[in-house]
């Protein structure tokens, strides 16, 4: 019975094997696939002009140049684009946390009536697309005068629907008996929300802080309509002005794309664990 069991055991070892050897190269083979366009990125902004309209096009530089990074700052106020997008970013992104952990606390343990109606009504303002609420929204800041402002740009994100429902999904999970007990030594809501449900939802908030802090670096549409001086724009729509009809700096938009993008990478290395365990955990459990 045991040899039999263990021939079974060999057969399917054969058998997993070349499974496992083509999963792995499709995994390596994807994520060469992704990571390409970020090495072209980082190779061109070392590049000189001459080389970067090279054809066939190069890789790697033959004349290796700091020189687009140089110009970078000396041809745009990137300190205060950088500054602007560290202010715009963190703000809406720690108000985003405050807010969206609170509605997601309020509609996944109190029970009052509709509170159902309101999830379902928050989940279904995911489908309306943004550019629909893009015109009424700049005509109620026009007319309260925060166009060109910092509370114009961020007021209006302070909240998010996938913010709400991540936490929504994830506070649900979190056993009840703690805040019973809680309760019972005669804590309010507001404790249990701050001091026990919030430190045990650490992986759903790096997710949250990852996705709300991505989104709001990267983001050029918003910026360019409510900012209209060059000292309030973000990073990507200053970088935008690296743009032309026909003499398009690519050395200098890649250099400025690569330096946008290390906050990004550096801020998912650091809360990588929790992201990863955060998306893992949350679930759609009633």
């Amino acid at each position: 019975m045991n040899r039999a069991a263990g021939i079974h055991r060999a057969r399917r070892g054969e058998i997993a094997a070349p499974a496992r050897l083509l999963l792995y190269v499709l995994l390596i083979v994807t994520a060469l696939a992704v990571a390409m366009p970020f090495v072209i990125m980082l190779f061109t902004s070392f590049k000189i002009r001459s080389e970067v309209f090279t054809f066939p096009p190069l890789l790697i530089p033959q004349t290796w140049t700091t020189d687009n990074y140089v110009l970078l700052w000396s041809r745009l106020p990137f300190a205060k684009l950088v500054r602007n997008s560290l202010i715009y970013s963190f703000s809406i992104t720690l108000a985003s946390l405050l807010f969206d952990s609170m509605c997601a606390y309020a509609l996944a343990r109190l029970n009052f009536r509709g509170r159902n109606v309101m999830f379902i009504a928050i989940l279904a303002t995911m489908m309306v697309p943004a550019q629909v609420t893009l015109v009424p929204l700049f005509f109620n800041l026009f007319e309260i005068g925060w166009i060109n402002t910092f509370q114009g740009l961020i007021v209006p994100r302070m909240t998010s629907a996938f913010g709400i429902f991540l936490l929504r999904q994830f506070f649900v999970s979190i056993p009840i008996d703690l805040e019973d007990a809680a309760r019972i030594d005669g804590a309010g809501e507001f404790r249990i929300y701050w001091q026990i449900v919030l430190p045990l939802s650490g992986p759903a908030i790096a997710t949250v802080f990852i996705f709300h802090f991505m989104y709001n670096w990267n983001d050029f549409l918003w910026p360019l309509i409510i900012t209209m001086t060059q000292e309030m724009r973000t990073l990507p729509t200053g970088l935008a002005l690296f743009m032309g009809d026909h003499n398009i700096e690519y050395g200098l938009l890649m250099a400025g794309a690569t330096l946008a993008a290390l906050p990004l990478i550096i801020a998912f290395l650091f809360a990588q664990r929790y992201f990863v365990a955060g998306i893992a955990l949350t679930g759609t459990k009633e």
